[in-house]
């Protein structure tokens, strides 16, 4: 198989990341325009991209707002006709956008389920099939989808966001096959804990948490390596989940319960 280890640079066109108004994506922004980039920004929320637009005066690159819910398609594909018209051109994607709605499995919610599938998994697509298409008319482009250590197995008040999150892994390893033809590369971002507001509310114990700019960090050596495809932090964290899918499930759901509190908690 054909293979891309292009990384996409500064000069090459411009760096468009969704779900920029909070967390990873807020700082991954301003440390992209710090290094010079021109950023596309890209949330529901007008105030904090305005906010983030202000703060990237001062920078050596620029932050420009493009609002929207990645969940309506049309305005997806609107946004990409506009970077390649206005922005020259798009070279960088970091598709971040996503929710988390915490589910008790026995008091479960309809519709967060609904809401967490068209925006974490229909969002990512409506943003990813018009930058492929912008990507393959250029020859080259770098793609980076935020997806969680979360998708790695099943864990408490994650049957909606784990979902999402696996189906996530399995579609940039299912997608990455046809883009390496055409010299796209692509590349899945598995974070841990991280403190943004996202994690405020989760009841059980987050070992190793790790600030925003911590993870900001960890994926900007991840995009900057020709040859990572995961992008996965904090490692130590990584690989306790990672071995733990190799366990029988009796040992996996007795030693995830045990370490987040689960064996000890009552129905209802």
């Amino acid at each position: 198989m054909p293979k891309t280890n292009y990384v996409a640079q500064a000069d090459h066109g411009c760096a468009w990341i969704t779900g920029a108004s909070s967390g990873i994506g807020r700082e991954l922004a301003l440390d992209l325009a710090r290094s010079g980039w021109k950023v596309i920004v890209t949330a529901r929320s007008e105030q904090d991209l305005a906010e983030l637009e202000n703060q990237s005066k001062a920078l050596a690159g620029s932050i420009h707002a493009l609002p929207g819910d990645v969940s309506k398609t049309d305005l997806m594909a609107e946004h990409v006709k506009n970077i390649q018209q206005d922005f020259g051109g798009l070279s960088l994607l970091v598709a971040n956008a996503g929710i988390y709605l915490p589910q008790d499995g026995l008091d479960a919610d309809a519709d967060a389920f609904r809401k967490s599938f068209e925006v974490n998994l229909m969002g990512t697509v409506n943003v990813l099939l018009p930058a492929i298409t912008a990507m393959k008319a250029a020859g080259r482009g770098q793609i980076a989808v935020v997806s969680s250590v979360a998708g790695y197995g099943g864990l408490p008040t994650s049957a909606a966001y784990g979902a999402t999150k696996a189906g996530l892994i399995n579609l940039v390893e299912s997608l990455k096959f046809d883009l390496d033809l055409a010299g796209i590369r692509i590349q899945i971002i598995s974070p841990g804990f991280v403190d943004t507001p996202a994690t405020k509310s989760n009841p059980f114990p987050m070992p190793y948490l790790m600030s925003p700019e911590g993870a900001v960090e960890e994926i900007r050596k991840g995009l900057s390596h020709p040859a990572r495809f995961e992008i996965a932090f904090p490692r130590k964290f990584v690989r306790q989940l990672k071995l733990l899918r190799w366990l029988p499930y009796s040992a996996y759901f007795a030693l995830v319960a045990r370490s987040t509190g689960w064996n000890k908690k009552k129905a209802g």
